[in-house]
């Protein structure tokens, strides 16, 4: 299975399909940190749920980067369910990348206040982009096109679970737990002094739970599909 993420990796990284999402990462975060110094907490919470549609849509290239008949033979090679976790880890392992560079990207820009919270506010910042990336993927999972079967399907799905993540997100009593807590984690840190331990917790519960129920139900589809 790991000689299938490396070729899932290389195969998205030499086509040239990572062009477009990395595009799209600059350009977030030039516009996040374009405009001044913030606390680390709120500068890195929001930058975490600005990067999740381009994860998301990231992983879903990488994903629809393979034919359908090399696909089908990485299934009979490695079976079923190894060939599909490797998709979700090779995708995985280029959010993560993404997301240590936007965590770096700040300081290039003069886009972080140093002093007091600097560290509480980077740590805070870290785990607000982990508790991003495994929904991106899995939303970017349910969208690719062995779920969907095409690519408008694939863009239709893509976009809507995207616009639901904020929309419902922002309206925080309109049935919140059918997205990731991509936006709550972000109001939870759009304060210089750190979040108390529960909502932390509470948090990465919901991101688990939620990550389960849609990675479940990818591996469903994609055994019906198979």
């Amino acid at each position: 299975m790991t000689s299938l993420v490396r070729m899932r990796v290389a195969g998205f990284l030499r086509s040239g399909r990572i062009m477009a999402p990395a595009i799209a990462v600059l350009v977030v975060l030039g516009a996040i940190y374009g405009g001044g110094a913030s606390p680390a907490s709120v500068a890195y919470g929001y930058s975490a749920a600005a990067l999740f549609p381009v994860l998301a849509w990231q992983s879903k290239l990488l994903l629809d980067a393979e034919p359908d008949v090399q696909r089908r033979l990485a299934r009979v090679a490695v079976g079923g369910r190894r060939e599909a976790v490797a998709g979700v880890v090779a995708a995985g392992l280029l959010a993560l990348l993404v997301c240590a560079l936007a965590m770096v990207a700040p300081w290039l820009f003069h886009g972080i206040e140093t002093g007091r919270g600097l560290l509480s506010g980077t740590l805070l910042g870290v785990l607000a982009h982990l508790l991003a990336v495994p929904p991106a993927v899995a939303i970017g999972a349910l969208a690719s096109r062995a779920v969907t079967r095409g690519v408008r399907n694939g863009v239709a799905v893509l976009v809507t679970a995207a616009v639901l993540v904020v929309v419902l997100g922002l309206q925080g009593s309109l049935a919140p737990w059918l997205v990731p807590p991509v936006m709550a984690t972000a109001r939870a840190l759009n304060d210089v002094e750190p979040p108390p331990a529960g909502t932390l917790a509470l948090l990465t519960g919901w991101a688990v739970a939620w990550c389960a129920v849609a990675f479940g139900a990818y591996a469903g589809l994609r055994r019906s599909r198979t």
